[in-house]
């Protein structure tokens, strides 16, 4: 499946305040992710390497112990095994790249 309209993939709420639309390749997993304001995102980590990127909406992500605010356009390289955690200050919409594919997320 070369193209695929987002709107069509129902959205899954996976924690408290944090949906997302996934689509699986066969090494990678994107995750379309909309955060409603003041909603924590646990301190945790996983084997995959992620990349972040900030689309809509301001963010305070906290990497390996590091606070920043990321903002749209702001993207952050999450190795595997990496610690991590966050609030949306705004409503947000960010977009993750896993890989490899986030098995957990495939349903």
């Amino acid at each position: 499946m070369p193209f695929i309209k987002l709107t069509d993939i129902e959205a899954k709420e996976i924690i408290p305040g944090y949906k997302a639309r996934m689509v699986h390749s066969e090494n990678m997993t994107s995750a379309y992710w909309t955060i409603e304001a003041g909603k924590s995102l646990p301190h945790h980590s996983h084997p995959h390497e992620q990349l972040s990127t900030m689309l809509e909406g301001e963010f305070q992500l906290t990497l390996d112990g590091e606070a920043r605010i990321v903002k749209p356009g702001d993207m952050a390289v999450i190795p595997g095994g990496v610690f991590h955690s966050g609030t949306a200050i705004t409503d947000c919409k960010i977009l993750d790249v896993f890989y490899p594919v986030r098995e957990d997320y495939v349903t």
